[in-house]
């Protein structure tokens, strides 16, 4: 391995430490792991190429309601709040 030092926001180190806690490894494995999803994620796809990605996407999709693109909102509270 190769040893690298970062700079975090004290938010981000405290968020980080706390996400490291809850999975039960250390911080650095969780940012090694951050930073193989980046990588496979794709680091070159481009903005464009995500929203043409979310586009396609649209409509794929049927919840089998007649009201969601009236009442999204109503749906959202109702799934956050669980």
């Amino acid at each position: 391995m190769v040893r690298t030092q970062i700079q975090l926001t004290e938010d981000q180190a405290a968020r980080m430490k706390s996400a490291a806690l809850k999975r039960g490894v250390s911080m650095a494995e969780l940012i090694r792991q951050a930073i193989e999803m980046l990588l496979a994620r794709g680091v070159e796809k481009s903005d464009e190429d995500l929203r043409r990605r979310a586009i396609e996407a649209a409509g794929r999709f049927h919840s089998g309601r007649s009201n969601v693109a009236r009442d999204h909102d109503g749906y959202l509270s109702e799934d956050f709040a669980r």
